[in-house]
C-alpha cells in the first residue's frame, strides 16, 4: 500500500491514485452514520432531521454532514472515468461504461432494494444513488467522445442551469410525469396498480456532477505537476465555497428552499446551509463539492497515516455499500423484534405498513445510533481488506464490476 507522504506527482497503486481512494473512503464512512440513524434511531423513519420546526442541532447536523456523501461519491466516480481514458482506448472504455452503467442499475432494483425492504414483493423500487451513478455512466459512455470543452459546457450548463427548471413540476396525471420524474423531479409514479417506482435521484442534476468530475480528472494527468494540480484544486473548492455563501445570502437561485432567519443564531445558520437534495441543487453542489476539493487538495501533501484504514473502504466502494445495508438492516430488524416481541411470522415487510420490518416508532436515542454506526463499520473493515487484497491480486473480468 503507498502512503501519502511523498512529494511526487500523483501517488498511485497498480494504477490508483491515493488522495481519490481516501477521500472516498471517508465519505463512505460518514455515510453509513446516515443509514444507521435511520435504521436505528427513534423516529428515524418517520421525522425530518433537518426540519427546522422538529430537529435539534445534534441530530440536524447528524445528518448534514451525510451531505457530503453522494455528490462526492458520484463526482469522483467521474473523475475515475477520466482515469481510466488515459489507459484505455475509448471505444474499450465506453462498452465498459455502458455495461456496468447497466450492471450497476440492476443491482439497484435487484440486491439493494432487497436490502431496504427485505421483501420481493416488489410493492415499491426507490431509486437511489448506485441507479444515478449506473445511468450516469450509460450517458457518459456517449459523452466521452466529445472534445473536452464540449463536455465540460454540457457539465456547467446543466449544474448551474438546472434549477432554472424548478417551476415545471409535473403532476402523476400527467402523461410525461414518468419521465420527468427518472429525469429532474422526485417522486412516485405507479407501474402497475400496485407497484411503484419511488426516484430520489433523478438523473440530470448528478450526471452535471458526474461530468464536472470527469472534466477534473485532466488535473491527474502528467501535464499537471503535483504542486499546480493541489493550487488548482483548492482555488476551484474555495470559490465554490465563496459562491454558495454569495448567492445562499442573496437567496434568489440555486435552490428552491430559501433560508430564514431562525429562533437563534444556531438555528439561522442551519437553515442558511439546509440546501436541497432531493433533487439535488446547485447550492447544495456548491456547499458539499467545495470544501471536498480543498480537502483533496491537502490529501496529496499531508502525511495522513493514520487515515489509511480509510482507503481500504474507497478501493472496494461498491462492496461496502451493499453489505452495510445489508448489516445495518438485519441488525436493526433483530433489535426491533427483541424490543417488540413480534416474531419473524408477526412482522409485515409492505412498504405501507413498514420499512422493512420496522415501524416508524422502533428505535433508539441518537447515541444508539452512532454506537451502531461504529460498530458496523469496525465489522465491515477485515471484510473489505481481505476483498481489497482479493482484488489486487486478481485480474478477473468480473472484478471491475464488483
Amino acid at each position: 500500500m503507498t502512503t501519502l507522504t511523498a512529494p511526487a506527482d500523483v501517488l498511485t497503486e497498480k494504477p490508483r491514485i491515493s488522495s481519490i481512494d481516501l477521500m472516498r473512503g471517508i465519505v463512505m464512512v460518514i455515510m453509513a452514520l446516515d443509514h444507521a440513524r435511520d435504521f436505528f434511531h427513534l423516529g428515524g423513519f418517520a421525522y425530518n432531521p433537518t426540519d427546522m420546526n422538529t430537529t435539534t442541532p445534534v441530530l440536524f447536523f447528524t445528518r448534514w454532514i451525510t451531505h457530503f456523501c453522494a455528490p462526492t461519491f458520484v463526482f469522483l466516480a467521474g473523475t475515475s472515468i477520466f482515469i481510466s481514458a488515459q489507459r484505455k482506448p475509448k471505444k474499450d472504455l465506453s462498452i465498459f461504461l455502458l455495461t456496468r452503467g447497466l450492471w450497476l442499475i440492476l443491482l439497484e432494483v435487484v440486491v439493494i432494494r432487497f436490502s431496504f425492504f427485505f421483501n420481493l414483493y416488489y410493492d415499491v423500487t426507490i431509486f437511489q444513488v448506485i441507479w444515478v451513478i449506473g445511468a450516469s455512466m450509460v450517458c457518459m459512455a456517449a459523452l466521452i467522445h466529445l472534445p473536452y470543452r464540449a463536455v465540460l459546457a454540457i457539465g456547467l450548463l446543466i449544474v448551474f442551469g438546472h434549477n432554472l427548471t424548478d417551476g415545471i413540476q409535473l403532476k402523476p396525471t400527467d402523461s410525461l410525469f414518468p419521465v420527468w420524474v427518472m429525469l429532474r423531479q422526485t417522486g412516485f409514479f405507479n407501474v402497475t396498480a400496485d407497484k411503484s417506482f419511488f426516484v430520489v435521484y433523478p438523473l440530470l442534476p448528478w450526471l452535471g456532477i458526474m461530468i464536472l468530475g470527469y472534466c477534473l480528472g485532466r488535473l491527474y494527468t502528467p501535464q499537471f505537476r503535483s504542486e499546480e494540480r493541489n493550487k488548482l484544486l483548492f482555488r476551484i473548492g474555495l470559490a465554490a465555497v465563496a459562491l454558495f455563501v454569495v448567492l445562499r445570502f442573496i437567496n434568489g437561485y440555486g435552490d428552491p428552499a430559501p433560508w430564514s432567519t431562525q429562533k437563534n443564531a444556531i438555528f439561522t445558520f442551519m437553515s442558511f446551509i439546509n440546501t436541497t437534495k432531493y433533487p439535488v441543487s446547485l447550492m447544495y453542489t456548491l456547499m458539499t463539492l467545495g470544501p471536498v476539493l480543498m480537502i483533496l487538495s491537502w490529501m496529496e501533501r499531508a502525511r495522513t497515516g493514520v487515515l489509511k484504514p480509510f482507503m481500504v473502504f474507497g478501493r472496494v466502494p461498491l462492496f461496502y455499500y451493499v453489505l452495510h445495508f445489508y448489516i445495518i438492516h438485519a441488525v436493526a430488524l433483530l433489535l426491533y423484534m427483541n424490543k417488540s416481541g413480534h416474531s419473524w411470522s408477526e412482522l409485515d415487510f409492505h412498504f405501507n405498513k413498514s420499512f422493512g420490518g420496522i415501524t416508524a416508532e422502533a428505535g433508539y436515542s441518537l447515541f444508539w445510533a452512532y454506537v451502531g454506526w461504529i460498530s458496523v463499520v469496525i465489522f465491515l473493515y477485515p471484510l473489505c481488506k481481505w476483498y481489497n487484497r482479493y482484488k489486487s491480486t486478481h485480474s478477473h473480468w468480473w472484478l471491475s464490476y464488483l
